[in-house]
């Protein structure tokens, strides 16, 4: 067991990426707290977790990371539950729909970048306390191939996603010291419910084009992300911290 008696959050776990590497998680030993604003979803997940390792071994929280309250309020709930706080996975995501960069609306402008930058500030605030008196723990962050390659159509979604990628190095190197590694997951566009805001549709002819710039000539599956996660979560990964860690087939090469 990979991840035995640790205690590991995933925000955004009820549905993707998150979802599988909440059950990853949870299958390698580690106890689960689901996070996510789609109650029927997460509820859904936890209870899979509890009923594939046993009762007591997950649970949902419900709560949107870019509200201070909210980061405030899961932080609380796990530490009431489980006492602490292992592994922080801010793995919830949005973005806005493939397009020209000046059709996006200021608002939802401003909630990628809630979502994708503020949530890190927000999740550091109310975990890095509890991990800095515990001795140590480990935070992935969920960016993108988006953040290290551009790609016209998803300026702004880009933009979040680089900030994302350099605040996980900027707080690998601070908080070293502290034994809490921080990584970031980034990959490419995968089979998750984004997928189609990212083409910008969902047709046969934009499932090709996209394809064409993965090497391995597939998307990412939710497993491919989750065990990538798993490894940067585990020991085996102790020595690895402030990296950008693609899972992407080869679309960066």
């Amino acid at each position: 067991m990979r991840l035995e008696n640790k205690v590991a959050i995933v925000t955004g776990g009820g549905s993707g990426f998150g979802a599988a590497i909440a059950k990853r998680f949870a299958e390698e030993g580690a106890k689960l707290v689901v996070n996510d604003i789609n109650d029927a979803n997460g509820e859904r997940i936890a209870g899979e977790i509890e009923r594939a390792q046993g009762q007591g071994t997950a649970f949902y929280v419900h709560g949107d990371v870019s509200v201070n309250a909210a980061m405030a309020a899961l932080a609380r709930a796990t530490l009431d539950r489980f006492g602490r706080i292992d592994i922080m996975v801010n793995n919830a995501g949005t973005t806005h729909e493939n397009g020209p960069m000046l059709e996006v609306p200021e608002q939802v402008f401003d909630r990628v970048f809630a979502v994708n930058v503020k949530s890190l500030y927000l999740s550091a605030l109310h975990m890095v306390p509890a991990m800095r008196r515990q001795g140590g723990g480990v935070i992935l962050n969920t960016a993108s191939t988006a953040g290290l390659r551009a790609r016209g159509g998803l300026v702004w979604y880009c933009a979040s996603k680089g900030a994302a990628v350099m605040a996980t190095k900027s707080m690998a190197h601070e908080l070293a010291a502290d034994r809490i590694r921080v990584n970031a997951l980034c990959p490419v566009a995968g089979e998750t419910p984004l997928l189609p805001t990212f083409m910008g549709g969902d047709t046969p002819e934009l499932r090709a084009k996209f394809l064409s710039s993965i090497p391995l000539g597939r998307f990412a599956q939710p497993r491919d992300v989750a065990n990538a996660a798993l490894y940067l979560a585990s020991e085996e990964a102790d020595f690895i911290t402030g990296v950008a860690f693609e899972v992407d087939g080869g679309r960066c090469i």
